[in-house]
C-alpha cells in the first residue's frame, strides 16, 4: 500500500475515486477542481494505491483561514474529502490516509485538522470519530431566491 501526492498523471483514476464519492457532480467541473487542487500552493489531493498499483482511494487537504467550526488557531487544515473505495474499506487504510493528513497538517505549520460530513452520512460521522475527530458543531442551512 502505497499514499502519495497526487499528480496530473493520477488525473483520471483520482476523477473516477471523487466521482465515486459524490456522484452527483459533474465530471468536466471536478477535473477541473482536481487540476486547480494540484496547481495550488495550499491544497494537495493524495492517492492510495494497493500493492499492484492501482488506486483504491484518495483524499483532498486545503489549508483554510477563513472560519472553520471549533477551531482556535489558523490556518487550518482541512480534510475536504476522502474515499476508499468499498472492497478496501475496514483495512485501516482511512486511518493511514488521516495518520498522512496529519503530517501534512504539522508540515504546513497548523495545529489542528478539521473535516465535515452531511447529517445524513451516518458512515463519515462513524469514520470520523472513530479516526479521533470530535463533532463541534450541526448546522442545517437555508437559502431563499430573491
Amino acid at each position: 500500500m502505497t499514499i502519495h501526492i497526487a499528480t496530473l498523471d493520477d488525473l483520471d483514476e483520482w476523477l473516477k475515486l471523487t466521482l465515486a464519492l459524490w456522484p452527483d457532480s459533474d465530471s468536466n467541473e471536478l477535473r477541473e477542481i482536481l487540476i486547480n487542487i494540484h496547481q495550488s500552493a495550499k491544497e494537495d489531493g493524495f492517492i492510495v494505491r494497493n500493492d499492484q498499483g492501482v488506486a483504491i482511494g484518495f483524499m483532498n487537504l486545503s489549508l483554510r483561514t477563513d472560519y472553520v467550526p471549533g477551531a482556535t488557531k489558523f490556518p487550518v487544515a482541512f480534510l475536504e474529502g476522502i474515499y476508499v473505495q468499498p472492497a478496501y474499506q475496514q483495512r485501516g487504510i482511512g486511518q493511514m490516509l488521516v495518520q498522512r493528513a496529519e503530517q501534512w497538517a504539522r508540515d504546513k505549520g497548523c495545529l489542528e485538522l478539521a473535516s465535515d460530513v452531511e447529517l445524513s452520512n451516518s458512515t463519515g460521522k462513524a469514520f470520523h470519530k472513530k479516526a479521533g475527530f470530535e463533532e463541534v458543531e450541526r448546522v442545517i442551512q437555508f437559502i431563499k431566491i430573491l
